[in-house]
């Protein structure tokens, strides 16, 4: 996946040759990759122009590391990034950039296993057992808070509604509730699927890497379905009026089995004629009509993965 001079760069230990660090393509990487990435965090939680989208790539350069130079790279550029920002006293920013980008893209990254035959199937399930994870973790540490976790959500809501000028009416609070915690989820993985794929196809145009992951034939394991099935029993199990955490983690860990649909339509399209408008249709439908497409999708994704993908063509070459 390397290619051969920055290969040769990266031989003489972990230091590179004569045990100098600007010697190893790697660690060079890992730095760099760190610096921009604290940057692009402080750019947002200063309040600078821009600073929502600094925000969202600033795992960009984490997966640039990871995918071209390894999980050890990615390692050393999250902790550059983390040393940076601990350096400019924003231990929020800190907090935030480790638990919502450091820490997924590393596990991503480790999930997909060798450059050279990377496994897709993990990666795709954590896309909803990590956001799943951080809504218990955060359910637990905003226990003792007023209202708890959907406490903090409404207090967010009101404060999200106040800036843009819109009514905090009880009836729209409650449904921003119910979804909160799992939109802040679904936003926060879909920016690093978005970033990893980004990544991916910057370092083949750069020649660093031969081939990026075909992200588009990941097929999520039939073992995953046991998580989104616990959450709706649970959910169905819960009180009326006090089912915001269940319903969070029923809709965060459906989201795998939703990208598992996009990427299995994507597969079953292959072979049609007029495939681009196709497609392009489909993904105008999905903005027009979210929830109904996104359920069709879903449930297109479950129907697959219990089928399991029989029939399917033989994936083309990676690009």
């Amino acid at each position: 996946m390397m290619v051969e001079g920055m290969q040769q760069q990266g031989q003489g230990g972990p230091l590179g040759r004569g045990g100098r660090i600007a010697s190893d393509a790697r660690w060079l990487a890992s730095g760099a990759a760190g610096l921009l990435a604290a940057v692009l965090a402080l750019w947002a939680f200063r309040g600078l122009p821009g600073g929502a989208m600094s925000l969202w790539v600033s795992s960009l350069p984490l997966f640039l590391a990871g995918l071209g130079f390894g999980p050890a790279s990615l390692m050393a550029a999250i902790a550059v990034a983390a040393l940076a920002l601990l350096l400019a006293g924003n231990a929020l920013a800190l907090g935030i950039f480790l638990a919502a980008f450091g820490a997924p893209a590393l596990a991503l990254v480790l999930a997909a296993g060798p450059r050279e035959a990377p496994r897709l199937g993990l990666p795709l399930a954590l896309f909803g057992l990590i956001p799943a994870a951080g809504i218990l973790v955060a359910a637990l540490l905003l226990a003792g808070e007023p209202g708890g976790l959907e406490g903090a959500m409404r207090r967010a809501a009101e404060i999200g509604l106040a800036r843009m000028g819109l009514p905090a009416g009880d009836a729209l609070l409650i449904e921003m509730v119910r979804v909160k915690a799992a939109a802040i989820g679904f936003w926060v993985m879909l920016a690093l699927l978005v970033n990893a794929a980004g990544a991916g196809t910057l370092l083949v145009r750069a020649g660093i890497c031969t081939s990026s992951p075909a992200w588009r034939e990941a097929r999520l394991p039939a073992w995953y379905l046991a998580f989104p099935a616990l959450a709706l029993v649970l959910w169905l199990a819960a009180e009326e009026g006090a089912d915001a955490l269940t319903l969070s983690l029923l809709l965060a860990l459906a989201m795998p089995v939703f990208l598992h649909g996009l990427a299995a339509f994507h597969r079953a399209s292959r072979a049609w004629r007029g495939r681009p408008m196709i497609l392009g249709g489909a993904y105008l439908a999905l903005l027009l009509m979210a929830v109904p497409v996104a359920l069709a999708a879903t449930g297109f994704g479950l129907y697959d993965i219990l089928n399991g993908n029989r029939g399917r063509p033989s994936p083309p070459p990676q690009s």
